[in-house]
C-alpha cells in the first residue's frame, strides 16, 4: 500500500496552521503574496435559478456620514445656520434640486432615486456602520467603533454565503480596504462575517487604486511556473484529497487547505487576474472616473460586476483616512470647505460616470447601485450629538434621518422617495430603516431575506433579514 493509504494520523502533522493555510492558498499552486485563506467562491447554501438574467448590487459606502442637508435633502428656506453655505441647484427632472457642488449628478437625476427616508437611531460611527452594513440593530452599547467576534454578519458575508456567483469568481468583493480608524487596532465593526462565522467573509480586493500602474500582487503566475505545471499539481492534490478521505469535520486545517487550493485555482482557471487589471481599461474610461480611490474603485466594481460578481462593496477612500477627526465625510469641522473642496468633486465625477458606463454596457437594469453612509449630519451647524470636536464650521453625526442614492436594478429613476420635515432632522415620510435596505438588497439578488443562519457565537438561528422588502421602490418586486 502506499505511505498516503498506510498513514493513520493526518498528512499535515507537524505543519503549523499558519503555514498551511499558506500552502493551501499559495505555495500549493505557484502564487506570490495574495491572502485568500478565507475565500470561499461558491454558494455554500443557494444559488441563483438556472436562466435567470445574472443580478449585481454595488454598495458605495460613504464612511463618516455625508451631509444629506448640504447635498441631496437641501433646505433652502431654513435659516442660515440650518440651510448652510450651499445653494440648490436644478437637475435634470423638474422638481428635484440638489447641490450646487454635484452638477454631474444633477444631470443624470432622471437614473437617480433619492431615498430622503433613511433612518436609525445609532450615533457612534462603529455601531452605526455596523447597522447599515448588517442591517440589524447594534446588539450593545455604542462604547467603541471596533469590531467583536459577536458582530453581526455584513450583507457580503451573507451574500458570500447563500449568493449566486459565475465562472468560479466569488460571490461578494469588498474593497479597496476595511474601514478602521487611525489608531486604533481592530475594523470597524460589522463588515464582515462575525458571529456567523468570518470563514464567509467576502473576498478582499486591497490596495492603492488611484495609482496608474496599479494591479493586484499573488494573481499573475512566476516566470517559472507554467499553467501546465499548475494543472499538475491541482491535479496531484486532488488525488491526494481522494486517498485521505473526507475530513472529519468541514472546518479542519485540512478541509480549509483543500477549499483555498481550489479556490485560488478557479480564480487562476477564470483569469480573475484579467478582470483585476484596471490597466486593460482605456486612458479615456479610467479618466472619466477621476484618477482616486473611489473613482477607480468604481470602475473595478464594474469590471466585477460584468464578470458575474453578485455584490461588490466599495468603501470611501480619499487622503483624509489618516485624520482620526474629520476622517473621509466625517464634517466636525471646516464642513462646507471639505464638501466643495475635495469630496463633492470625487463623488460627482466618479458617482456620474460609474451609473453612465453601466447603462451603456446595458448593466444597469440588473445592477442595483447604493450609494450612502453611516447616518447624516446635524440639522443645525455646530449643534453637539456626540463628538466634542465639533465646531461652529462643522455638524455632529445624526442617524435620524439621512439619504440613500439608488440607481440601477428596477429602481424608477428621477425620483425622490421619502420626505424629511422642514430642517432636515427627522422623517415625515416612508421611513426606510438599514434593515428594510438589507431585505431589498438580498431580494434584488435573488436571495430570500427569510433564510436562516446559524450563528458560530450563541449558536442561535436568525434570519438574514428581519426588514421588509420596500416595493413601492423597486419596480417589479
Amino acid at each position: 500500500m502506499s505511505p498516503i493509504r498506510d498513514r493513520p494520523v493526518s498528512l499535515f502533522d507537524g505543519v503549523s496552521r499558519r503555514e498551511l493555510l499558506r500552502i493551501g492558498g499559495l505555495s500549493w499552486l505557484g502564487l506570490n503574496s495574495v491572502d485568500l485563506t478565507r475565500l470561499q467562491v461558491r454558494a455554500a447554501d443557494g444559488s441563483q435559478v438556472a436562466g435567470q438574467r445574472h443580478k449585481s448590487c454595488v454598495f458605495l459606502f460613504l464612511f463618516g456620514g455625508p451631509s444629506h442637508i448640504d447635498l441631496w435633502d437641501m433646505k433652502p428656506a431654513a435659516p442660515v445656520e440650518i440651510r448652510g453655505e450651499f445653494k440648490p441647484i436644478a437637475t435634470r427632472v423638474p422638481g428635484i434640486q440638489i447641490c450646487e457642488h454635484l452638477p454631474l449628478l444633477a444631470a443624470k437625476m432622471d437614473q437617480v432615486c433619492l431615498l430622503r427616508s433613511m433612518t436609525h437611531r445609532m450615533n457612534v460611527h462603529g455601531p452605526a456602520c455596523s447597522e447599515v452594513f448588517s442591517g440589524r440593530e447594534y446588539f450593545g452599547p455604542p462604547i467603541t467603533d471596533q469590531a467583536r467576534p459577536e458582530d453581526w454578519p455584513s450583507l457580503s458575508a451573507l451574500t458570500m454565503r447563500y449568493g449566486a456567483s459565475r465562472a468560479g469568481l466569488p460571490a461578494a468583493a469588498v474593497l479597496p480596504w476595511y474601514l478602521q480608524f487611525p489608531g486604533q487596532d481592530k475594523r470597524i465593526a460589522g463588515q464582515t462575517g462575525g458571529r456567523m462565522g468570518e470563514g464567509h467573509n467576502a473576498f478582499l480586493i486591497q490596495g492603492d487604486f488611484a495609482k496608474a500602474d496599479f494591479q493586484i500582487e499573488g494573481l499573475e503566475l512566476r516566470n517559472d511556473l507554467s499553467w501546465d505545471r499548475i494543472r499538475k499539481r491541482h491535479e496531484l492534490l486532488r488525488r491526494i484529497e481522494s486517498a485521505r478521505g473526507a475530513p472529519a469535520a468541514t472546518d479542519s486545517i485540512e478541509e480549509q487547505f483543500a477549499s483555498n487550493a481550489r479556490a485560488v485555482y478557479s480564480l487562476l482557471e477564470n483569469r480573475a487576474s484579467d478582470v483585476l487589471d484596471l490597466r486593460r481599461e482605456s486612458s479615456a474610461v479610467r479618466e472619466s472616473y477621476g484618477q482616486t480611490a473611489a473613482g477607480q474603485g468604481l470602475l473595478m466594481a464594474r469590471r466585477l460586476v460584468e464578470a458575474g460578481v453578485s455584490l461588490v462593496t466599495v468603501n470611501w477612500q480619499d487622503e483624509t483616512i489618516t485624520d482620526g477627526v474629520n476622517t473621509c465625510w466625517d464634517t466636525h469641522h471646516d464642513n462646507f470647505s471639505k464638501l466643495k473642496g475635495l469630496l463633492c468633486p470625487i463623488f460627482d465625477r466618479a458617482f456620474s460616470a460609474f451609473v453612465a458606463d453601466l447603462d451603456q454596457r446595458g448593466l444597469l437594469d440588473s445592477t442595483l447601485v447604493v450609494a450612502l453612509g453611516e447616518f447624516g449630519r446635524t440639522p443645525r451647524m455646530g449643534q453637539f450629538t456626540q463628538s466634542a470636536n465639533t465646531k461652529k464650521t462643522g455638524r455632529d453625526h445624526w442617524p435620524h434621518a439621512f439619504t440613500a442614492l439608488l440607481a440601477g436594478g428596477g429602481i424608477q429613476g428621477g425620483q425622490v422617495y421619502g420626505a424629511t420635515g422642514k430642517n432636515g432632522g427627522f422623517v415625515a415620510d416612508k421611513p426606510v430603516t438599514p434593515a428594510d435596505l438589507s431585505a431589498t438588497i438580498l431580494r434584488h439578488l435573488g436571495i430570500d431575506p427569510a433564510l436562516e443562519y446559524q450563528d458560530e457565537f450563541q449558536h442561535l438561528r436568525y434570519q438574514l433579514s428581519e426588514g421588509r422588502v420596500v416595493k413601492d421602490l423597486v419596480e417589479g418586486v
